[in-house]
């Protein structure tokens, strides 16, 4: 069944992209690639209110009490399939989202008349890189995790915009 829409797909594989590009390079290109992102960053802000179903933050973003109680299910091998995201999926890309805005926005201080050489605007942007980068491998984890837990092939799903049907006990 069709889940992710076209923008969606795409703003991610491009926000993927941008980020690692940025890992590895300075100077002009790094500055541009975190504009990139941070354009897609608010692309996607805005596409979580105006955009398709499973796009839309109140589609997926849970609160504490779904969130804890799948967190719990999820320790106890004993977790819902969702078609969208599930709740901790939704919590990481709400962190990975402000992350990546926080880090091009230290980023872009940086190069600014007052903070250009100011020490913490640096070390911030420095910390919430490596923030970005260890949020990324949690995320890489889940998506492996839930990948093998309900046999379903969910990086496919991100090129597609498919996963499987519902089955008995999949939340929508």
């Amino acid at each position: 069944m069709k889940v992710w829409d076209p923008f969606i797909r795409a703003a991610h594989w491009v926000l993927v992209a941008s980020v690692a590009a940025a890992w590895f390079t300075r100077e002009e290109l790094h500055e541009w690639l975190g504009y990139t992102a941070l354009a897609i960053v608010g692309l996607r802000i805005v596409w979580g209110f105006a955009g398709s179903g499973y796009a839309r933050f109140r589609q997926f973003v849970r609160g504490p009490a779904t969130t804890l109680a799948y967190a719990r299910a999820f320790v106890a091998r004993a977790e819902p399939r969702y078609l969208g995201h599930n709740p901790l999926g939704s919590w990481m890309i709400v962190a990975l989202l402000a992350t990546v805005a926080l880090t091009c926005a230290s980023g872009w201080l940086s190069t600014t008349d007052r903070y250009w050489g100011v020490t913490w605007v640096q070390d911030t942007h420095e910390f919430l890189a490596d923030a970005l980068v260890a949020l990324a491998v949690l995320h890489v984890g889940g998506v492996i995790y839930t990948s093998l837990r309900h046999r379903e092939n969910l990086p496919a799903a991100m090129i597609t915009g498919r996963k499987q049907a519902a089955r008995p006990g999949d939340v929508a």
